[in-house]
C-alpha cells in the first residue's frame, strides 16, 4: 500500500520541530508521534503525520513541556561559579 508519503529521518523532524534528533527518537519509543523502521533498524516519520502534527494546536509546545519535565536536574550549585576553585574569591 503506497500511499506516495515521504518518509523523513529523525533529523528533518528535528529541524521541523526545532528539537534534537535524539528527542525525536524519544518521542517515538514513548509513542508520541508514529515511526516505522527501515530493513536496516533506522526510524521514519510519515511527513504526513509530521506536518498534522505540527499544525496541530498546542501539541509540538505540549510535547517539549513533557520533555523538559523529564531532562535529568543538573546537582551542581545553581551559581555555576560556586563551589569550584579557591573559597572566597582568593586564587
Amino acid at each position: 500500500m503506497d500511499t506516495g508519503d515521504r518518509l523523513l529521518t529523525p533529523g528533518e523532524v528535528a529541524a521541523l520541530f526545532r528539537v534534537d534528533p535524539k528527542t525525536v527518537t524519544r518521542w517515538a519509543a514513548a509513542g508520541r508521534i508514529g515511526s516505522i523502521r527501515t530493513p536496516g533498524g533506522h526510524r521514519r516519520f510519515r511527513e504526513s503525520e509530521v506536518r498534522a502534527l505540527l499544525e496541530g494546536d498546542g501539541v509540538v509546545e505540549e510535547m517539549r513541556e513533557d520533555d523538559a519535565a523529564n531532562r535529568p536536574r543538573n546537582a551542581g550549585p545553581s551559581n555555576p561559579g560556586a563551589g569550584y576553585g579557591p573559597p572566597n574569591g582568593l586564587r
